[in-house]
């Protein structure tokens, strides 16, 4: 061919790809395919993303703070419950405090894990006839749904218990348990005017001091401290050398 010929045909590298001059092409970074506008909008998706991340985490943690805080909370409800049920489970097992010889009768053992002392008889009569074996037994019923934690039904039996023998001689500790139990399943109202009217109803009873103390404990609870320490002081000068007393004199020195 021509001289001319062979400089008109252009010069083809088969192998140009690997040659340090001309991969990548120039400009290609900056508006190739991949640097290029190909490639800004994955970049922006990623910072999205990150973003999007960010605040989830910060939406977890203020989560789990809140979570942290209904833990406590909950764990805080479940102790105090425990102790209710505990403090129940005691004084069925062993008796309120200053405690007299139990009653050996045939009906008389659940009656007697729910006596600080042998009930005081009651001048008036009952409002039906007279039938202290059968009181006792409707007595013992309702004690008997305290120990199988049966509250509600407990709590039934005992307010069924008063209002048909209101003078009976198991009247002062059916008030005082009807108080115990409605602690038992959180009725803080119902416990502390259950509690009360053991004095009210029954002022020489052995369950006033013991009352009395309960009833300081549930106004705590409730957030009636104006009432706690009267309610102490009372126990400890009303009812010297009891247990309840003790406890009183005690929680009046945390004061």
């Amino acid at each position: 061919m021509p001289l001319a010929a062979w400089a008109a045909v252009p010069v083809v590298d088969d192998n140009s790809g690997n040659s340090g001059g001309s991969y990548p092409s120039p400009g290609y970074g900056a508006s190739g395919a991949y640097a290029g506008g190909g490639v800004s909008t994955p970049v922006s998706a990623q910072g999205e993303l990150f973003n999007q991340l960010q605040q989830m985490q910060d939406q977890i943690s203020r989560q789990q703070g809140v979570i942290e805080v209904l833990q406590n909370d909950i764990s805080r409800m479940k102790q105090e419950s425990l102790e209710r049920y505990q403090e129940l489970d005691r004084r069925i097992g062993t008796g309120a405090p200053a405690a007299a010889a139990p009653d050996n009768s045939a009906a008389g053992g659940a009656a007697a894990a729910g006596n600080t002392a042998a009930p005081a008889p009651q001048a008036a009569a009952s409002s039906e006839p007279g039938d202290p074996a059968k009181e006792k037994l409707y007595y013992d019923a309702a004690f008997d749904l305290i120990k199988a934690k049966d509250f509600d039904k407990a709590s039934q039996a005992f307010a069924a218990f008063l209002r048909k023998y209101p003078n009976s001689q198991y009247a002062g500790n059916a008030q005082y348990w009807l108080g115990e139990v409605s602690l038992a399943k959180g009725d803080l109202q119902g416990a502390g005017q259950a509690f009360a009217k053991v004095s009210q109803l029954y002022p020489k009873h052995a369950k006033v001091p013991d009352s009395l103390y309960k009833l300081a404990d549930v106004e705590r609870r409730l957030g009636h401290t104006d009432k706690v320490k009267g309610i102490l002081q009372q126990v400890v000068a009303q009812y010297p050398g009891t247990s309840a007393a003790q406890l009183a004199q005690r929680d009046l020195q945390r004061m």
